[in-house]
């Protein structure tokens, strides 16, 4: 490739915050304010007809996404570098939303399943950054710069749904209204919002932008738990809540330290079904073939978790255990404490969405 920057190239960071920041008062806007996507953070690469989908990694992600591979050839610059996040939305309730566990199932070894899934579940790509156009580095200009260019270029007008695959994400320098957008687009499959200098430099793996995500705490009734696969105690905490007198499980809670992890099996060890009762789950879309066995637990334990985000009726990221409770019988363990986003949807999220 010869464009002013190559890849592998580590995209910009975020650090978190608890709030969106405010704009310093009697001066102009210091902050550019933006929806922060949960998908797959890329940064596109293209000369001519070679096109990179480089990884936060540095992998290319390419192999999984051809169907962008074309849509980058037809609808971005010849030459260019673009910082986005490819995500796949599906319509949901007559509402467009993202989808994680669609995009998650992209990532397959077998090539003919990759072919399937690109036609049954398109992704999209969601500009926030121009770092390269032809043979101009516009890394060391300020993000106000990079912006306007970005929009002139890929056409910050598309919506989702209008054919086009390749957008870029709605900004705003209002703090009131990011606020506003931190609650609302929740629903459409967002993360949270970020914060980006008006005035700064595009700076690779340096945490320069601020992040705001969402976050929230349940009740949850434990029903089992998969031992980890190389050291002593569990790996992951299987969770569960009650809806129509059955107990359904959401996700799981892990990211226990070592000695955690002990104490935590000695516990759960104690409300075990059976001791030689051991159940198999599905292949995980990650390693296929890899040992998804897990032990069941009556449903007798309380914990309170952490969790962001919901993905219908389940977890979308795993949580994080904060505490027992005791105090809590299982069976008050419902869906009726999650707190619901307003349905919102995709085009709402885009650069001159409707």
């Amino acid at each position: 490739m010869d464009l002013p920057l190559s890849p592998p190239l580590q995209p910009m960071l975020a650090k978190a915050a608890a709030g969106v920041p405010e704009q310093p008062p009697g001066e102009g806007a210091v902050w550019s304010y933006e929806p922060k996507w949960d998908g797959f953070r890329a940064i596109v690469f293209r000369d001519g007809d070679e096109v990179v989908l480089g990884s936060r990694s540095g992998k290319d992600l390419g192999r999984y996404f051809p169907e962008m591979l074309d849509a980058v050839r037809v609808e971005l610059p010849e030459r260019c570098v673009l910082d986005g996040e490819l995500v796949v939305p599906r319509e949901t309730g007559g509402r467009t939303r993202l989808d994680w566990e669609a995009l998650s199932e992209r990532i397959h070894p077998a090539a003919s399943r990759v072919a399937l899934l690109a036609e049954q579940t398109p992704s999209q790509l969601i500009g926030f950054d121009l770092l390269a156009l032809g043979d101009d580095d516009l890394t060391g200009r300020p993000f106000a710069d990079r912006r306007a260019a970005l929009l002139d270029v890929v056409g910050g007008s598309g919506t989702a749904g209008d054919g086009r695959s390749c957008h870029v994400t709605t900004a705003t320098t209002d703090a009131d209204v990011a606020t506003g957008w931190f609650h609302t687009f929740e629903g459409a499959g967002l993360d949270g919002v970020v914060a980006k200098k008006l005035a700064g430099k595009y700076v690779p793996n340096k945490r320069e932008m601020i992040k705001v995500k969402h976050s929230r705490t349940a009740d949850c009734v434990v029903i089992g738990y998969r031992p980890h696969k190389s050291q002593p105690g569990i790996g992951s905490m299987l969770l569960g809540l009650y809806a129509d007198g059955d107990v359904r499980m959401i996700g799981g809670a892990s990211a226990f330290t070592a000695a955690k992890r002990i104490e935590m099996q000695e516990i759960l060890d104690r409300h075990r079904v059976g001791e030689d009762v051991v159940h198999d789950g599905e292949a995980t879309r990650w390693a296929a073939g890899r040992d998804r066995q897990w032990v069941p637990l009556n449903p007798e334990l309380v914990v309170e978790v952490a969790y962001d985000q919901m993905e219908g009726d389940r977890l979308r990221h795993a949580a994080r255990f904060l505490r027992w409770r005791p105090d809590r019988e299982p069976s008050s363990c419902t869906y009726d404490q999650l707190e619901v986003p307003v349905r919102y949807d995709l085009a709402d999220v885009l650069a001159g969405g409707k």
